[in-house]
C-alpha cells in the first residue's frame, strides 16, 4: 500500500500530516497528488464529500510555494464561508512546520480591512469566496495576475449558488497560462460546461463511481403520513441513543421551525441557516463540534464546509430538489473509515422518489419501520445497560461511599435495584411513549414484478373491463416502465394497483388499468404538480361499461404523437425531474398548453437545472 512519503513531499509537510494521523492516502489523494507534483496540466477531480480533496490539492500546493517572494501564487475558491475557513484551517495545519508561508482566508461577514491588511503584508495562498474576492479585486487590494494555479472547490455548488458571473470576472484578472483545477462531488451538465470554458485539455480523475453514494453509508427510508413528519423524526432520534446528526431542511424557515420544536421538546439541538448572523452560525457550529449539542438542523447552503468525521446520521427531513444535493447530504456521514446512515422521510405520495434515488445513487435503500414506544424504550434501556457494563471503574474513585450507603440497598434484590435504576432513568421516556399510535403506513410495499412477468398480461389491455389511460409525463422526464408503475401506485396510494401495460413515449405515457380503478387514479392526480406543471390523467379509450358515462370525449392516441418541438431537449439528456403535490387545481389545461408552460420556464431551468 502506498504511503505519503512515496510522493516526494518535503519533510516538514510529512511531519505535520503524520501528527494529524495521516497514514495512507485516500483514492483521490493517491491519484491527484502525483499529478500536481509532476504536471501543469489542468485537472478535473471528482470525488464525494469527505474523501480528502483538500489534502489532495493542498499538499502539492504547499510543496511548491516559493517563499523567496511574497506574491500570491495560488488561489482557492470555495462557495461558502464555512468551507473557506475549513480549507484555510487544513492548510495551516499541513504547513505547521513550514517557515515563512502566508495563507489568508477572505470571505463575507468578516472585516474587509483586516483581510486587506493581511494581503498587503504578503500572501502566498488566498482562500476565498467568490463575492468577497471580487470585491477585493475591484478595490485593487488583491492581485492575482501572477498566480500559477486556481482551484475551484465544490464547483457544482458554486454554480448552484449563482457564482457563474463572479467566476468569469475573477478569471479575467488571472493569467491565461495558469493551471486550473476543478473539484466537484458530482458532474452535472453545468459543471461540464464550466470545465470547457475554464480548463484546457484537462485530465479527469475520478475516485469512486461518479454521481453515486459512498459505500460506507447505509440509506434508510421511512414512509409516513405528511402530518406525522415531525413525530417520526423524534422517534428516529429517540431510537438511536448515541445519535450525532445533521438534519437537513429545504428552507430557512423550515430549518428554524424544526430546530425550535426540537429544542422546545428537550433535545440538544440548534439551527444553522442563512438568516442567522455570522456570530450565531459560528456559535452553533462550535457547540456542534464540541458535542454540546447532538443535532444540528441545517439548510444545504449553510452546511457547506461542515467537516465532522464522526457523524452517525444524516436525516433528510424533506428530500432535496435534486439528486446531487442528496449525494452531498449523505456524504456528510460515513467519513474517515466510519460507517454512517442517511435517512430519508417520505410521505406516501413520495415513495416513488426513493426508487429513483436508488437508481441514481446505485445503492439499495432499506425500508424501515417507524419504531413504536416499546421498541424505543427497549433500545434506550439496552444502550444504558451496555454503557454501565462497559464503564471502566477507576481505582479509589468511589472510596468515599461508606458501608452505610450499601446497607440502604440491603433489603432490595438485584432485580429490584435494576428496576428502580431503570425507572429513575427512563420514567419520562416511558410516559412519553405510553399508548402512542402506530405511525407506519399500512398497505405494504409495491408489487415490483419485472417486465417479463408483465409481458404475458399485456394482451389484456383490450379485454373488457380494462382501459388505456394517458398521463402527460414520459421519457424526457426520466421515467421508464418500472418507475411509472411505482409512480402510479404511490400517487394513488394503492400498492395493489394492477397496471397491466405501460408504454413510455418522449412527452407522455400510456398505461392500462381496470375500469374500476379509473376514478381512484384520476382523483389521486388532482392537484399533483410535476416540474411546476399540473399532471393530467385521462382515458385514451373506454370499454363498453364506460362508453355512455356522459364524460367528455376520450382523447385520441394520435393527438399525442411525439413531436420534435416543445420542451427543451437539454433536460432529456439529463433525465432530471422535480415534482410536488398541491398547487393549481385547473384540471382543464390541455397537453399542448402544458408544453407551452414548460417553454415559459426556460429561465428558471437555467438558474437551477440539476433536478430530479
Amino acid at each position: 500500500m502506498i504511503t505519503f512519503d512515496q510522493f516526494g513531499l518535503n519533510s516538514q509537510i510529512l511531519q505535520a500530516i503524520t501528527e494529524l494521523g495521516f497514514e495512507n492516502p485516500t483514492p483521490i489523494q493517491e491519484k491527484v497528488i502525483p499529478h500536481l507534483l509532476e504536471s501543469k496540466r489542468d485537472l478535473i477531480g471528482l470525488a464525494q464529500t469527505g474523501t480528502g480533496k483538500t489534502a489532495a490539492f493542498g499538499l502539492p500546493l504547499l510543496n511548491q510555494i516559493d517563499t523567496s517572494v511574497k506574491t500570491t501564487q495560488f488561489l482557492i475558491l470555495s462557495p461558502t464561508r464555512e468551507l473557506c475557513m475549513q480549507i484555510y484551517n487544513d492548510l495551516e495545519a499541513y504547513s505547521k512546520y513550514q517557515k515563512n508561508i502566508n495563507i489568508v482566508a477572505v470571505y463575507g461577514g468578516a472585516s474587509i480591512e483586516n483581510q486587506i491588511r493581511k494581503i498587503k503584508s504578503g500572501v502566498h495562498i488566498i482562500v476565498a469566496t467568490p463575492g468577497r474576492l471580487l470585491d477585493l479585486l475591484k478595490r485593487r487590494a488583491a492581485n492575482i495576475s501572477g498566480i500559477r494555479t486556481i482551484i475551484l472547490d465544490e464547483a457544482d455548488e458554486m454554480l448552484n449558488m449563482g457564482f457563474r458571473d463572479d467566476l468569469e470576472d475573477i478569471s479575467s484578472h488571472a493569467p491565461k497560462d495558469r493551471q486550473t483545477l476543478l473539484f466537484s462531488a458530482t458532474m452535472p451538465a453545468e459543471v461540464a460546461a464550466l470545465s470547457r470554458v475554464y480548463l484546457t485539455d484537462p485530465i479527469e480523475i475520478t475516485a469512486g463511481k461518479a454521481n453515486t453514494g459512498t459505500l460506507s453509508v447505509e440509506h434508510h427510508s421511512y414512509v409516513m403520513q405528511e402530518k406525522d413528519r415531525y413525530s417520526v423524526l423524534k422517534r428516529i432520534v429517540d431510537y438511536y441513543p448515541g445519535l450525532y446528526a445533521l438534519v437537513f431542511c429545504r428552507t430557512r424557515a423550515e430549518c428554524q421551525h424544526v430546530a425550535g420544536l426540537l429544542m422546545k421538546d428537550g433535545y440538544a439541538a440548534d439551527a444553522l441557516h442563512g438568516d442567522l448572523s455570522q456570530a450565531q452560525r459560528d456559535y452553533a457550529m462550535s457547540r456542534f463540534r464540541n458535542k454540546a449539542i447532538h443535532i444540528l438542523v441545517a439548510t444545504d447552503v449553510a452546511a457547506r464546509g461542515i467537516d465532522v468525521n464522526n457523524l452517525t446520521h444524516v436525516l433528510n427531513y424533506n428530500l432535496p430538489d435534486d439528486i446531487d444535493t442528496y449525494l452531498h447530504r449523505s456524504g456528510r456521514t460515513g467519513r474517515a473509515n466510519n460507517k454512517g446512515v442517511s435517512v430519508v422521510l417520505v410521505n406516501v405520495r413520495e415513495k416513488f422518489k426513493v426508487k429513483h434515488l436508488e437508481r441514481k445513487v446505485n445503492q439499495k435503500f432499506i425500508d424501515m419501520q417507524i419504531p413504536n414506544g416499546k421498541e424505543i424504550c427497549e433500545k434506550r434501556i439496552l444502550h444504558q445497560i451496555e454503557e454501565v457494563i462497559s464503564l471502566e471503574l477507576k481505582e479509589n474513585a468511589v472510596d468515599y461511599i461508606s458501608a452505610e450507603y450499601y446497607e440502604k440497598f440491603a433489603d432490595l434484590s438485584k432485580e429490584e435495584i435494576i428496576q428502580r435504576f431503570l425507572s429513575l432513568q427512563f420514567n419520562e421516556m416511558f410516559a412519553k411513549y405510553q399508548n402512542v399510535p402506530n405511525l407506519n403506513v399500512s398497505g405494504g410495499q409495491s408489487d415490483r414484478r419485472d417486465d417479463r412477468d408483465r409481458d404475458g398480461q399485456n394482451q389484456r389491455n383490450k379485454a373488457p373491463g380494462l382501459t388505456r389511460m394517458f398521463i402527460n409525463i414520459g421519457r424526457i422526464d426520466g421515467f421508464d416502465k418500472e418507475m411509472m408503475r411505482d409512480f402510479l401506485k404511490d400517487i394513488s396510494e394503492n400498492s395493489n394497483l394492477d397496471v397491466a401495460e405501460v408504454d413510455i413515449r418522449d412527452r407522455f405515457s400510456i398505461f392500462t388499468i381496470p375500469d374500476k380503478e379509473i376514478d381512484l387514479v384520476k382523483k389521486s392526480f388532482t392537484k399533483i404538480m410535476f416540474d411546476n406543471r399540473p399532471l393530467r390523467v385521462d382515458e385514451m379509450d373506454r370499454g363498453d361499461s364506460r362508453s355512455s358515462s356522459g364524460g367528455r370525449r376520450a382523447p385520441r392516441e394520435d393527438k399525442y404523437n411525439d413531436r420534435s418541438s416543445g420542451r427543451s431537449s437539454s433536460r432529456s439528456s439529463q433525465g432530471n425531474q422535480k415534482w410536488s403535490s398541491g398547487g393549481s387545481s385547473d384540471r382543464g389545461r390541455s397537453y399542448s398548453s402544458s408544453k407551452k408552460s414548460g417553454n415559459d420556464r426556460s429561465g428558471d431551468s437555467k438558474r437551477r437545472s440539476s433536478r430530479y
